[in-house]
């Protein structure tokens, strides 16, 4: 497969950093052809703005998805966007590698899918969920994070981390077809030992080795709802 990771953390000796070495290795022993893309050391600008366009459709108001429609159709997205759109139209998995923050991901990141995952190529009118843009391919989430596992799930004081993930792994990457695969969570890192730090790079190669026949999380599909969606469609 082609893989290509997203790697957003500013510390290069961040344990996070230590989880995209790892897959990389991983996944090169395995045959697998990697690409990354580090924001950080990228200086990704995760701002988006009217500058990502080399012209309009509209000069008098800035509707961003429509303009990503126009840009796309046209061929003048910023080359910084449509380098980062190739990497990823490349790639069988993305693997978005991160340490979460305030239940979520960094603003780099989430700046990285704003400019990206344009309209036009990612989603747009009736292509999302499994007729997304990217449907056939896949995507994971890999991250840290400070908290303990046993925070985390239904009665726990942060609640079930599959709901505090739906952000991001159904409304982002199922949303534009992915077929989203179980996310690798390392928990409590900035306060667990060396030893523990390393039997989690072990855990996470295991998790890898299999990636090709991983299960994918399971979402509705579009034509679940689509007398709801499009009802005159029957009619």
């Amino acid at each position: 497969m082609n893989i290509l990771i997203i790697h957003a953390h500013p510390e290069p000796q961040s344990f996070c950093t230590a989880l995209k070495n790892t897959a990389i290795e991983e996944l090169q022993k395995q045959g697998h052809q990697i690409e990354v893309s580090d924001l950080y050391a990228m200086n990704f600008n995760p701002v988006a703005s009217a500058a990502d366009f080399a012209e309009r459709g509209n000069a008098d108001y800035l509707n961003y998805a429509l303009e990503q429609r126009h840009a796309c159709q046209q061929k003048v997205l910023a080359h910084d966007i449509q380098t980062e759109v190739e990497k990823v139209q490349k790639a069988d998995l993305l693997i978005l590698n991160f340490p979460m923050y305030w239940m979520s991901m960094p603003a780099l990141l989430k700046g990285w899918i704003d400019r990206v995952f344009v309209s036009g190529i990612f989603y747009g009118g009736k292509r999302f969920y499994n007729h997304g843009g990217m449907t056939g391919k896949k995507a994971m989430l890999s991250f840290t994070l400070g908290g303990r596992d046993h925070m985390f799930g239904e009665g726990a004081i942060h609640g079930s981390m599959d709901n505090i993930l739906i952000p991001i792994q159904r409304g982002t990457l199922a949303y534009v077809g992915y077929d989203v695969l179980p996310p690798f969570i390392a928990y409590h890192v900035p306060y667990i030992s060396q030893e523990a730090r390393e039997q989690i790079l072990l855990d996470y190669r295991q998790h890898l080795h299999n990636i090709e026949n991983l299960p994918a999380i399971v979402f509705p599909t579009l034509e679940q709802f689509d007398d709801k969606l499009y009802p005159l469609k029957n009619a």
